[in-house]
């Protein structure tokens, strides 16, 4: 097994490796790397801090090949090192609110009535949107975990490929999420790089600063 790599130390650096890895070597990621990885997506940013998602570590190649059926054809379901898949919550409600409160004054201390008005705001913007809003909502943060896992994923010099092209229902029956109030949300290969993978050899195609950015 080949030495784990050193963390690119520049941000610019880490982007510029990073890239979609269209074929993944058979070499497994360390369970310390894949948890690090986990935790850092774990900590990113979410509208109120409420984190309404999940994240599925797919370890089980049981469990893969029963998914890849449901991938349009994209074999690194199966073939990488480990899958992840971002769910979000289905049932946005005062709970949801709770639920972050409870873990709130267990963090930081204090009395609910420290929070109680910043409480009451949160859980009276969730409900001014529709059940459809609310779910929409919901996928947006998993969205924004999905780029935190994907950055970090690049310093740390894990290779991943995220994916949003696959059967989301049959997704949620073959891992069982509609029992647990989720739906998923979009998919991450991670692992490493194969020698045959010629795209990562490829300059990376982003339009110039002056055409993203727009200056007021």
């Amino acid at each position: 097994m080949k030495p784990q790599a050193k963390p690119l130390s520049s941000i610019h650096a880490a982007l510029d490796w990073r890239y979609a890895v269209r074929e993944f070597s058979p070499e497994k990621l360390s369970t310390q790397a894949v948890e690090t990885l986990i935790d850092a997506a774990r900590k990113s940013a979410s509208s109120y801090g409420l984190q309404p998602y999940k994240m599925i570590l797919v370890e089980s190649d049981a469990v893969r090949r029963d998914l890849l059926p449901h991938s349009f054809g994209q074999e690194k379901v199966l073939d990488s090192s480990h899958l992840v898949v971002f769910a979000a919550d289905t049932a946005i409600d005062d709970q949801t609110v709770d639920r972050y409160v409870e873990q709130y004054l267990k963090v930081r201390g204090g009395s609910y009535e420290d929070i109680a008005g910043y409480a009451s705001h949160i859980k009276q913007s969730l409900a001014s949107k529709s059940p459809a809003g609310k779910r929409e909502w919901a996928h947006q943060q998993a969205y924004i975990a999905l780029g935190t896992l994907l950055t970090a994923a690049a310093v740390l010099q894990i290779d991943s490929c995220p994916m949003t092209g696959f059967d989301r229902q049959a997704y949620d029956q073959v891992l069982g999420l509609t029992e647990r109030g989720l739906e998923s949300s979009s998919i991450v290969a991670l692992g490493h790089r194969s020698a045959r993978d010629h795209s990562a050899g490829l300059a990376k195609v982003r339009f110039d600063y002056e055409d993203v950015v727009i200056r007021m």
